[in-house]
Formats: C-alpha cells, structure tokens, sequence
C-alpha cells in the first residue's frame, strides 16, 4: 500500500474525528482503503511468520508451524 493511500485513510479519521459526516460514497472509499490495508498488513505479517525460525534445546533451527 502506498503513502497517498495511507495519508487519505487518515484524512477521513480527522474529519471524522473533528466531528464532520462523511458522505456515502467517502464511506464506501474509507471502507475500501481499510480492508486494503488490513490485507496488507496481514501480508507482511504472514510473510515475517514465514521467515521465523524456533531454535530447538538441541541446537538446531525449527520452521514455525503454521496454523489453521
């Protein structure tokens, strides 16, 4: 996700929280750009998990299991 993406999520949390209402179809745009920030977090977080390893008493690098 891009800066201008994030810097307009934020935009609509300060007018919301300044007390402004936002118009249906800026609801529909902030709703958009929070689930594709969400999926990005996510990513980048499954993409670190996949990356971790467990270091076993006996030494040795463990892959960390994935859940279901």
């Amino acid at each position: 996700m891009d800066q201008q993406k994030i810097d307009r999520i934020n935009a609509f949390a300060r007018r919301v929280k300044a007390g402004e209402v936002l118009s249906p179809a800026e609801l529909t745009e902030r709703d958009a750009l929070r689930k594709e920030y969400i999926a990005s977090v996510k990513a980048s977080l499954v993409g670190q998990l996949d990356r971790t390893y467990i270091l076993g008493p006996d030494g040795k690098e463990h892959k960390l299991p994935r859940k279901k």
